[in-house]
């Protein structure tokens, strides 16, 4: 089983919801990146999507295009990655992880390797945003060979013959974004994801999850109203984009669970 079913199945026990946050790996710096994901998960949250830098991320908006565009500027690549990981799991064996990107970066290093890295760094599931369920089918066949979870998006768009179409590839969870729009748009009608959820959690045959993207905090008060796990993408991101890029080592720690506690609040 893996560290997502297993997070999954005990929310369902617990009989909660997920929290998934994204950060951008390298963003504010890669000392701070696996620090961070500790905080994060100290402050109570079940997924961390971790976010692989590229130069043209066309479905993100503002925010995360320049997390991107620092972490680039600071040398963050695939490989480093898949490096911060790797160091994130000689002290945290259990909170799924996972990376969350675009196609480019996977196809320079070659699908096979980076499946085969991904695993041994202890990546948990991978979403690439511009691979679509129609051309994903080496993709999906990869990742699951690696014990790896293959994560695709439903739209606000998507009828229920793609919402089939992606179930046949996907496990894990299924990643509904939730408006039409780059990520951290404002525009959200909770009513309208409502009555799609019914198609989502009823068409996937895979164990899924569908997931929400909210602009944190702003939308946090829409959650109760709705039965499925959230992440949290440009919310975090914004708070990041000021912070320092290096602080002393041993307080460090203790810094970011004080400004991960402050912002889930």
């Amino acid at each position: 089983m893996s560290r997502i079913q297993k997070a999954f199945e005990r929310l369902n026990g617990e009989g909660r919801k997920a929290l998934i946050p994204f950060i951008t790996a390298g963003d504010p710096s890669a000392d701070l990146t696996v620090p961070l994901m500790h905080a994060l998960v100290e402050a109570g949250v079940d997924v961390i999507e971790l976010g692989v830098p590229f130069s043209d991320p066309m479905a993100d908006g503002p925010t995360i295009q320049r997390a991107s565009e620092r972490a680039l500027a600071r040398g963050m690549t695939l490989r480093k990655v898949l490096q911060l990981v790797t160091s994130f799991r000689t002290v945290d064996d259990k909170t799924p992880v996972v990376l969350m990107g675009y196609a480019n970066p996977i196809e320079a290093m070659g699908l096979q390797r980076f499946a085969e890295k991904a695993a041994q760094s202890g990546v948990d599931g991978v979403l690439v945003v511009d691979y679509p369920p129609e051309e994903a089918e080496n993709f999906g066949a990869a990742m699951k060979a690696q014990g790896l979870d293959p994560i695709f998006l439903i739209a606000p768009t998507s009828n229920a013959e793609r919402i089939a179409q992606v179930a046949q590839i996907a496990s894990g969870y299924v990643y509904y974004v939730s408006l039409a729009g780059v990520t951290g748009s404002g525009a959200l009608n909770v009513e309208a994801v409502a009555e799609k959820l019914p198609a989502i959690r009823e068409g996937p045959a895979c164990r899924s999850a569908s997931v929400l993207a909210f602009a944190m905090p702003q939308r946090r008060s829409a959650l109760p109203r709705l039965p499925m796990p959230s992440s949290s993408a440009a919310g975090l991101s914004k708070k990041l984009k000021n912070r320092p890029q290096k602080l002393p080592a041993p307080t460090s720690r203790r810094w970011w669970r004080i400004f991960v506690a402050v912002w889930m609040r």
